[in-house]
């Protein structure tokens, strides 16, 4: 397609970030400190690899945190068994210890580097994709122009766009489409996206469905989940997932009202960042309810009420543990998180009213009664209580839910399908034989 000249802001953007590039380190340094930086990769962020590129057609995908990993695990998986090698990138320390965990040796993972001309020339010079999918909503000015100039083919999958960042990138029309240039395809979540992606300067556009309806369930460690199960065995228990500062006070009073009728009550907290640990066990504790950290090691016993799980990539296993499930980000103004992953582990969803960043799931989950909308403690009490009592309303409410997530599914083959003739060209032109 035809690339469009850069605009004077984006001129700009790439000479402050070329003459920036010095004190990088300082930025650094500050997420460092704050546990946002692994020290031991940190020449990464600078584009200095730290593994060998492998040999054969490589296919560079670039998600930005966890939720983006899980969504295109299944789509590296198939990547893989056509032949193709695989890089993946991220920019946080939960998603690469996810990816440590649970991809296969043959993933190539790396810390994305900071969009520094310098860095990202340094980057592609040694990984030098054939093809890069980029998922979601990173649209990095630098990663796109110094992809663009080796005129490598450049594919949004996933694609979002919510209203919130299209009101923003709506103030830079030029700019927008000017970087908009250098994406080949969009591969859109959903026909809102789709239309936003092309008001704003995407030449092809196709909405593919959402990655994560395909994504299988998270897995378990059974040891572990034996472990939790024994330790809570004759409890009811509930979870609140995915949490965010001025959640916890939420779910807190929750607990303590719902105690009242339901005394053996047990509360999981896992708070969406985990370093976030020993903030919340304060705000239990200050609120009387005896609390400990997943993090020390610690099993709840009969005097824990608030437990506090505060690791990585465990969600699956609170999920299959407790049959009522509070998605967080969604009692406070964040957009809410992603409810697929517990409505596929058999857990009755609750969340609150701020549930922008999957608005149109939670309309659909809401309306065939498959999931339950709560705006405060006192409601999120009364619709636990119930669930927790109930479990043939809990049996319904999952059958719905389930009906609703399967409808939607199929996004995976279509992202596929899209996709097939730049896989085919570079079989045929970079990579043959």
């Amino acid at each position: 397609m035809p690339r469009r000249r850069a605009t004077l802001l984006i001129h700009l953007y790439r000479l402050l970030t070329w003459l920036a590039s010095p004190f990088a380190r300082l930025l650094l340094a500050g997420r460092l400190r704050r546990g946002k930086e692994d020290p031991a990769r940190l020449a990464e962020r600078f584009g200095r690899a730290s593994r060998p590129r492998p040999k054969g057609p490589l296919v560079w995908l670039h998600g930005a945190s966890v939720g983006e990993i899980i969504a295109i695990m299944p789509l590296m998986d198939r990547l893989r068994a056509l032949g193709f090698k695989v890089l993946l990138t991220s920019g946080t320390v939960t998603s690469a210890r996810l990816a440590a965990a649970r991809l296969p040796p043959d993933v190539v993972h790396q810390f994305v580097p900071l969009d520094s001309p310098a860095f990202m020339r340094r980057f592609l010079k040694h990984w030098r994709p054939d093809l890069v999918l980029l998922v979601e909503s990173e649209l990095w000015p630098n990663l796109l122009l110094e992809v663009g100039r080796r005129r490598v083919p450049l594919v949004l999958v996933n694609a979002r766009m919510s209203e919130r960042s299209f009101g923003q990138w709506s103030r830079l029309p030029k700019s927008a489409a000017a970087l908009l240039a250098h994406v080949d395809l969009c591969l859109a979540q959903g026909p809102q996206d789709a239309e936003r992606l092309g008001a704003l300067g995407a030449a092809r556009v196709t909405p593919t469905g959402n990655l994560k309806f395909d994504a299988p369930p998270p897995p378990v460690d059974l040891a572990a989940f034996d472990a939790l199960r024994a330790a809570t065995a004759g409890r009811q228990v509930m979870v609140a997932a995915s949490t965010h500062p001025g959640e916890e006070a939420m779910v807190v009073e929750a607990h303590a009202t719902l105690a009242r009728q339901l005394p053996d009550l047990l509360t999981i907290i896992a708070p969406r960042h985990p370093e976030r640990g020993r903030e919340v066990i304060g705000v239990a504790t200050e609120a009387g309810c005896p609390a400990v950290l997943r993090s020390d090691g610690y099993l709840p016993d009969r005097g824990t009420q608030i437990y506090v799980a505060d690791t990585i990539g465990e969600l699956g296993l609170f999920y299959r543990l407790a049959p009522v499930a509070l998605l967080g980000g969604s009692l406070i103004r964040h957009g809410g998180q992603n409810p697929i992953e517990p409505v596929k582990l058999d857990a009755a969803i609750l969340h609150g009213p701020h549930v922008a960043n999957f608005a149109a799931l939670y309309a659909q989950l809401d309306a065939a009664g498959g999931a339950v909308p709560v705006a405060d403690a006192g409601a999120l009490a009364a619709s636990a209580a119930t669930l927790i009592g109930d479990g043939a309303l809990r049996r319904r409410m999952l059958a719905a839910a389930q009906a609703t997530i399967a409808t939607l599914g199929g996004a995976l083959e279509r992202t596929l399908a899209a996709i097939d003739p730049y896989l085919v060209q570079i079989r045929l032109e970079r990579h043959p034989g």
